[in-house]
Protein backbone atom coordinates (compact mmCIF):
# COMPACT_ATOMS: atom_id res chain seq x y z
CA UNK A 1 0.00 0.00 0.00
CA UNK A 2 2.78 2.33 0.96
CA UNK A 3 4.53 1.75 -2.67
CA UNK A 4 1.50 2.11 -4.35
CA UNK A 5 0.93 5.70 -2.57
CA UNK A 6 4.56 6.67 -3.52
CA UNK A 7 3.74 5.97 -6.92
CA UNK A 8 0.46 7.62 -7.31
CA UNK A 9 2.57 10.84 -5.31
CA UNK A 10 5.53 10.57 -8.10
CA UNK A 11 3.20 10.26 -11.20
CA UNK A 12 1.05 13.42 -9.56
CA UNK A 13 4.60 15.64 -9.28
CA UNK A 14 6.01 14.43 -12.88
CA UNK A 15 2.11 15.40 -14.07
CA UNK A 16 1.97 18.60 -12.17
CA UNK A 17 5.42 19.58 -13.62
CA UNK A 18 4.56 18.66 -17.04
CA UNK A 19 1.83 21.26 -17.09
CA UNK A 20 4.32 23.55 -15.78
CA UNK A 21 7.02 23.39 -18.52
CA UNK A 22 6.11 25.78 -21.40
CA UNK A 23 7.88 27.38 -24.57
CA UNK A 24 6.17 30.52 -26.20
CA UNK A 25 7.07 31.21 -29.60
CA UNK A 26 6.04 34.44 -32.13
CA UNK A 27 4.20 34.06 -34.85
CA UNK A 28 5.31 33.06 -38.32
CA UNK A 29 8.00 35.01 -39.75
CA UNK A 30 8.75 35.81 -43.42
CA UNK A 31 11.85 37.68 -44.43
CA UNK A 32 13.72 38.64 -47.57
CA UNK A 33 17.00 37.02 -47.90
CA UNK A 34 19.87 39.32 -46.63
CA UNK A 35 17.86 40.58 -43.86
CA UNK A 36 18.31 40.09 -40.00
CA UNK A 37 15.20 38.45 -37.90
CA UNK A 38 14.82 38.14 -34.36
CA UNK A 39 12.47 35.19 -32.89
CA UNK A 40 11.60 36.47 -29.76
CA UNK A 41 10.87 33.60 -27.05
CA UNK A 42 10.07 32.44 -23.40
CA UNK A 43 10.05 29.36 -21.36
CA UNK A 44 9.50 28.49 -18.16
CA UNK A 45 11.79 24.99 -16.97
CA UNK A 46 10.53 21.98 -14.39
CA UNK A 47 10.68 23.45 -10.95
CA UNK A 48 11.56 19.48 -9.08
CA UNK A 49 10.79 16.05 -9.08
CA UNK A 50 10.62 12.97 -7.09
CA UNK A 51 13.61 10.66 -7.21
CA UNK A 52 14.22 7.96 -4.62
CA UNK A 53 11.42 9.23 -2.68
CA UNK A 54 12.76 12.81 -2.01
CA UNK A 55 12.15 15.73 -4.43
CA UNK A 56 14.89 16.95 -6.39
CA UNK A 57 15.52 20.75 -7.71
CA UNK A 58 16.07 20.79 -11.67
CA UNK A 59 18.39 23.17 -12.90
CA UNK A 60 18.59 23.95 -16.77
CA UNK A 61 21.92 22.62 -17.92
CA UNK A 62 21.89 22.94 -21.58
CA UNK A 63 19.53 25.05 -24.10
CA UNK A 64 19.91 24.28 -27.57
CA UNK A 65 17.87 25.52 -31.02
CA UNK A 66 17.18 23.14 -34.25
CA UNK A 67 15.62 23.24 -37.66
CA UNK A 68 13.62 20.90 -39.23
CA UNK A 69 12.99 18.60 -36.01
CA UNK A 70 10.40 17.50 -33.90
CA UNK A 71 12.50 16.54 -30.43
CA UNK A 72 15.96 18.24 -30.76
CA UNK A 73 17.91 15.83 -28.80
CA UNK A 74 20.89 13.49 -28.95
CA UNK A 75 22.85 13.45 -32.29
CA UNK A 76 19.85 16.39 -34.10
CA UNK A 77 21.67 18.90 -35.87
CA UNK A 78 21.55 22.08 -33.91
CA UNK A 79 22.01 25.96 -34.48
CA UNK A 80 22.68 26.97 -31.41
CA UNK A 81 24.29 24.78 -28.42
CA UNK A 82 24.94 26.29 -25.16
CA UNK A 83 27.05 23.20 -24.66
CA UNK A 84 29.82 23.82 -27.23
CA UNK A 85 33.12 23.23 -25.64
CA UNK A 86 34.26 26.26 -28.02
CA UNK A 87 31.26 28.35 -26.65
CA UNK A 88 30.51 29.36 -30.76
CA UNK A 89 27.88 28.78 -32.45
CA UNK A 90 27.71 26.21 -34.88
CA UNK A 91 27.03 29.28 -37.82
CA UNK A 92 27.99 32.75 -37.08
CA UNK A 93 25.13 33.89 -38.58
CA UNK A 94 23.24 32.36 -34.94
CA UNK A 95 22.80 34.02 -31.66
CA UNK A 96 21.40 32.93 -28.68
CA UNK A 97 19.78 36.11 -26.76
CA UNK A 98 18.94 34.31 -23.77
CA UNK A 99 19.60 32.59 -20.52
CA UNK A 100 18.71 29.35 -18.94
CA UNK A 101 16.14 30.86 -16.68
CA UNK A 102 13.68 31.63 -18.78
CA UNK A 103 14.74 33.92 -22.14
CA UNK A 104 15.16 31.89 -25.07
CA UNK A 105 14.83 33.97 -28.13
CA UNK A 106 17.10 33.61 -31.24
CA UNK A 107 18.76 36.03 -33.53
CA UNK A 108 19.16 35.41 -37.37
CA UNK A 109 21.65 37.71 -39.81
CA UNK A 110 22.18 38.16 -43.38
CA UNK A 111 19.18 35.51 -43.62
CA UNK A 112 19.71 33.29 -46.58
CA UNK A 113 17.64 30.21 -48.37
CA UNK A 114 18.58 27.50 -46.48
CA UNK A 115 17.51 29.25 -43.10
CA UNK A 116 14.02 28.64 -44.12
CA UNK A 117 12.10 26.19 -41.80
CA UNK A 118 10.38 25.35 -38.86
CA UNK A 119 12.86 25.84 -35.42
CA UNK A 120 12.59 24.67 -32.23
CA UNK A 121 13.71 25.40 -28.52
CA UNK A 122 14.85 22.46 -26.00
CA UNK A 123 15.82 22.81 -22.30
CA UNK A 124 17.80 20.24 -20.52
CA UNK A 125 18.13 19.53 -16.85
CA UNK A 126 20.10 17.31 -14.26
CA UNK A 127 17.48 14.94 -14.43
CA UNK A 128 16.01 13.41 -17.65
CA UNK A 129 12.39 13.89 -16.72
CA UNK A 130 13.54 17.25 -16.49
CA UNK A 131 14.10 17.49 -20.74
CA UNK A 132 11.84 19.34 -22.80
CA UNK A 133 11.14 20.70 -26.10
CA UNK A 134 8.50 22.85 -27.31
CA UNK A 135 7.32 21.00 -30.42
CA UNK A 136 4.66 24.05 -32.12
CA UNK A 137 8.01 25.79 -32.95
CA UNK A 138 8.34 28.97 -34.88
CA UNK A 139 7.99 28.87 -38.92
CA UNK A 140 10.56 31.21 -40.93
CA UNK A 141 9.58 31.92 -44.56
CA UNK A 142 12.84 33.33 -46.44
CA UNK A 143 11.49 35.25 -49.97
CA UNK A 144 14.27 36.77 -52.44
CA UNK A 145 12.09 39.72 -52.55
CA UNK A 146 9.04 41.28 -51.12
CA UNK A 147 6.90 44.11 -52.58
CA UNK A 148 7.97 47.38 -50.41
CA UNK A 149 5.17 50.14 -50.01
CA UNK A 150 5.80 53.52 -48.19
CA UNK A 151 3.64 54.94 -45.36
CA UNK A 152 3.16 57.92 -44.32
CA UNK A 153 4.07 59.30 -41.08
CA UNK A 154 2.87 62.26 -39.10
CA UNK A 155 0.64 63.42 -42.24
CA UNK A 156 -2.22 63.05 -44.10
CA UNK A 157 -2.45 64.58 -47.33
CA UNK A 158 -1.37 68.01 -48.38
CA UNK A 159 1.49 69.13 -46.36
CA UNK A 160 1.97 72.92 -45.78
CA UNK A 161 5.42 74.32 -45.83
CA UNK A 162 6.58 73.95 -42.36
CA UNK A 163 5.45 70.87 -41.49
CA UNK A 164 7.45 67.69 -40.24
CA UNK A 165 6.32 64.47 -41.64
CA UNK A 166 8.52 60.80 -42.07
CA UNK A 167 8.19 58.14 -45.06
CA UNK A 168 8.87 54.73 -43.66
CA UNK A 169 9.65 52.07 -46.43
CA UNK A 170 7.38 49.01 -45.17
CA UNK A 171 7.39 45.12 -47.06
CA UNK A 172 4.67 42.23 -45.58
CA UNK A 173 8.25 40.13 -45.11
CA UNK A 174 10.97 41.65 -42.53
CA UNK A 175 13.40 43.89 -44.61
CA UNK A 176 15.66 44.61 -40.99
CA UNK A 177 19.70 45.25 -41.62
CA UNK A 178 18.91 45.30 -44.97
CA UNK A 179 20.15 48.73 -46.95
CA UNK A 180 17.32 50.87 -48.30
CA UNK A 181 17.63 53.19 -51.26
CA UNK A 182 15.35 56.37 -51.62
CA UNK A 183 14.02 58.02 -54.95
CA UNK A 184 12.56 61.29 -56.14
CA UNK A 185 11.11 61.36 -59.19
CA UNK A 186 13.25 59.10 -60.07
CA UNK A 187 16.51 60.61 -59.08
CA UNK A 188 18.41 58.64 -56.16
CA UNK A 189 18.43 60.38 -53.15
CA UNK A 190 21.55 60.67 -50.74
CA UNK A 191 19.32 59.85 -47.97
CA UNK A 192 19.29 55.69 -46.88
CA UNK A 193 17.55 53.40 -44.45
CA UNK A 194 13.76 52.14 -43.67
CA UNK A 195 13.15 55.72 -42.95
CA UNK A 196 13.07 59.20 -44.53
CA UNK A 197 12.41 62.23 -42.21
CA UNK A 198 11.81 65.59 -43.04
CA UNK A 199 11.67 68.24 -39.90
CA UNK A 200 10.55 71.19 -42.11
CA UNK A 201 9.03 71.01 -45.10
CA UNK A 202 9.62 73.23 -47.85
CA UNK A 203 7.63 73.02 -51.58
CA UNK A 204 10.61 72.19 -53.08
CA UNK A 205 10.09 68.65 -51.00
CA UNK A 206 7.48 68.32 -53.34
CA UNK A 207 7.52 64.76 -55.75
CA UNK A 208 6.53 61.70 -56.37
CA UNK A 209 8.94 59.26 -53.80
CA UNK A 210 10.33 55.57 -53.90
CA UNK A 211 12.43 52.93 -51.92
CA UNK A 212 13.95 50.13 -52.92
CA UNK A 213 16.51 47.49 -52.04
CA UNK A 214 20.60 48.79 -53.01
CA UNK A 215 21.19 44.64 -53.87
CA UNK A 216 18.08 45.13 -56.21
CA UNK A 217 17.64 48.03 -58.13
CA UNK A 218 14.45 46.27 -59.33
CA UNK A 219 12.77 45.64 -56.23
CA UNK A 220 10.90 49.27 -55.90
CA UNK A 221 7.86 50.22 -53.88
CA UNK A 222 4.89 51.96 -55.94
CA UNK A 223 5.84 55.59 -56.28
CA UNK A 224 4.05 57.77 -53.00
CA UNK A 225 3.46 61.73 -54.18
CA UNK A 226 4.02 64.09 -51.61
CA UNK A 227 2.38 67.39 -52.17
CA UNK A 228 3.63 70.51 -50.20
CA UNK A 229 1.71 73.24 -50.18
CA UNK A 230 3.66 76.67 -49.83
CA UNK A 231 2.50 79.74 -47.06
CA UNK A 232 0.31 82.38 -49.04
CA UNK A 233 1.79 85.40 -47.55
CA UNK A 234 0.67 87.76 -50.30
CA UNK A 235 -3.10 88.05 -49.15
CA UNK A 236 -1.79 87.95 -45.44
CA UNK A 237 0.51 91.50 -46.75
CA UNK A 238 -2.94 92.76 -48.57
CA UNK A 239 -4.54 92.58 -45.40
CA UNK A 240 -2.41 93.98 -43.61
CA UNK A 241 -1.80 97.03 -46.26
CA UNK A 242 -5.61 97.27 -46.13
CA UNK A 243 -5.83 97.45 -42.65
CA UNK A 244 -3.46 100.49 -42.39
CA UNK A 245 -5.93 103.33 -43.91
CA UNK A 246 -8.72 102.09 -41.50
CA UNK A 247 -6.87 102.12 -38.42
CA UNK A 248 -6.33 105.59 -39.46
CA UNK A 249 -9.32 106.72 -40.00
CA UNK A 250 -10.82 105.31 -37.48
CA UNK A 251 -8.39 107.09 -34.98
CA UNK A 252 -8.76 110.46 -37.10
CA UNK A 253 -12.72 110.13 -36.26
CA UNK A 254 -11.77 109.45 -32.72
CA UNK A 255 -9.19 112.52 -32.15
CA UNK A 256 -12.41 114.70 -34.21
CA UNK A 257 -15.25 113.58 -31.69
CA UNK A 258 -12.73 114.22 -28.38
CA UNK A 259 -12.12 117.68 -29.95
CA UNK A 260 -16.04 118.01 -29.99
CA UNK A 261 -16.70 117.07 -26.81
CA UNK A 262 -14.22 118.97 -25.29
CA UNK A 263 -14.65 122.43 -27.25
CA UNK A 264 -18.84 121.50 -26.32
CA UNK A 265 -17.62 121.37 -22.47
CA UNK A 266 -15.86 124.23 -23.11
CA UNK A 267 -18.42 126.83 -24.55
CA UNK A 268 -21.04 125.43 -21.89
CA UNK A 269 -18.63 126.33 -19.29
CA UNK A 270 -18.14 129.97 -20.18
CA UNK A 271 -21.82 130.58 -21.22
CA UNK A 272 -22.84 131.55 -17.34
CA UNK A 273 -19.85 134.26 -16.94
CA UNK A 274 -22.29 135.80 -20.46
CA UNK A 275 -25.10 135.82 -18.47
CA UNK A 276 -23.42 137.15 -15.15
CA UNK A 277 -22.14 140.27 -17.65
CA UNK A 278 -25.58 140.83 -19.11
CA UNK A 279 -27.05 141.09 -15.40
CA UNK A 280 -24.34 143.33 -14.45
CA UNK A 281 -24.54 145.99 -17.06
CA UNK A 282 -28.74 145.79 -16.49
CA UNK A 283 -28.24 146.01 -13.10
CA UNK A 284 -26.00 148.95 -13.70
CA UNK A 285 -28.54 150.39 -16.18
CA UNK A 286 -31.21 150.08 -13.62
CA UNK A 287 -29.15 152.05 -10.66
CA UNK A 288 -28.50 155.08 -12.90
CA UNK A 289 -31.90 155.58 -14.11
CA UNK A 290 -32.92 155.44 -9.98
CA UNK A 291 -30.02 157.89 -9.09
CA UNK A 292 -31.74 160.34 -11.89
CA UNK A 293 -35.17 159.95 -10.85
CA UNK A 294 -33.80 160.91 -6.93
CA UNK A 295 -31.32 163.18 -8.15
CA UNK A 296 -34.73 165.18 -10.27
CA UNK A 297 -36.61 164.38 -7.34
CA UNK A 298 -34.94 166.33 -4.69
CA UNK A 299 -34.17 169.21 -7.43
CA UNK A 300 -38.04 169.20 -8.23
CA UNK A 301 -38.80 169.70 -4.36
CA UNK A 302 -36.13 171.76 -3.53
CA UNK A 303 -37.49 174.31 -6.24
CA UNK A 304 -40.38 174.10 -5.09
CA UNK A 305 -40.72 174.74 -1.82
CA UNK A 306 -38.28 177.54 -2.19
CA UNK A 307 -41.30 178.99 -4.92
CA UNK A 308 -44.42 178.27 -3.08
CA UNK A 309 -45.24 182.26 -3.38
CA UNK A 310 -44.70 182.37 -7.19
CA UNK A 311 -47.47 180.28 -9.21
CA UNK A 312 -45.84 181.51 -12.42
CA UNK A 313 -42.42 180.03 -11.78
CA UNK A 314 -43.97 176.68 -10.80
CA UNK A 315 -45.73 176.55 -14.02
CA UNK A 316 -42.26 177.60 -15.65
CA UNK A 317 -40.82 174.72 -14.00
CA UNK A 318 -42.72 172.23 -14.71
CA UNK A 319 -42.55 172.91 -18.37
CA UNK A 320 -39.33 172.83 -17.72
CA UNK A 321 -39.43 169.28 -16.09
CA UNK A 322 -41.70 168.29 -18.81
CA UNK A 323 -38.67 169.42 -21.36
CA UNK A 324 -35.81 167.75 -19.14
CA UNK A 325 -37.87 164.13 -18.65
CA UNK A 326 -38.64 164.26 -22.22
CA UNK A 327 -35.71 164.89 -23.32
Amino acid sequence: MAVYKKIVGTFMVLFAGALGQTVNYPPPVCAVTGSTITLPCTFKPLQSVIVDGGELQLNVLRVLWCQDHPICQKTTPSVVDSSNQTNLPIDPRYSYLGDKTGNCSLQIRNLKDKDQGKFRFRMEMNNDRGHFTGKKGVIVTVVDTSPLRIILSGGDGVMSEGQSVKLLCSSNCSINQLELMWFRDGHTLSESGPALQFHHLTAEDSGNYTCGLKRDLKARSEPHQLQVEPVRTGGMMSLQLLSIPVVLCVSALMVFIIIRICSSKSRKEQKPDNIYCDRRKSHQYETSRAEEEVSYSSIYFSRTNQNQTSPVMETTDTIIYSSVATG
